[in-house]
């Protein structure tokens, strides 16, 4: 799959790598902990060992870094795209991209006032593609 033409983000996402657990809710009960490659209010992308299959719902715990809080939004695999391998040793990862389905409205307001303030503090925002 080719990342030309994918972004078709509503919200702009911030290149910012903080702390991630993603469970998978498809009845495999799978957790990963991993570390944000951009986040924006309406999802972010993780980078995985392990595939999540395309549509399958997560609950994700997101370690904003700096506050105090974390936030808990439901979602579910919107995209995901197995990196090549640079390295014989090394294990293939994949790029997941999560989309927020359900977030309260107090994580909404922590997570776009935290974004709002990386970016006032110039932090880039990610490409579309690699």
């Amino acid at each position: 799959m080719s990342w030309e033409g994918m972004d078709r983000r509503k919200f702009p996402r911030v290149e910012y790598p903080c702390m991630v657990k993603v469970i998978s809710s498809d009845g495999s009960a799978q957790q990963f902990l991993t570390h944000t490659e951009n986040i924006g209010q309406g999802g972010l992308c993780v980078t995985l060992k392990n595939e999540i299959k395309l549509f399958s719902p997560v609950e994700v715990e997101v370690d904003l870094l700096g506050v105090d809080e974390h936030v808990y939004p439901k979602g579910k695999v919107v995209w995901n795209v197995r990196r090549k391998a640079v390295e014989e040793l090394k294990p293939m990862f994949y790029d997941i991209g999560i989309e927020f389905t359900e977030i309260s409205k107090r994580d909404q307001d922590l997570l776009r006032d935290t974004l709002q303030l990386l970016i006032d503090k110039g932090t880039p925002l990610s490409k579309p593609y690699i």
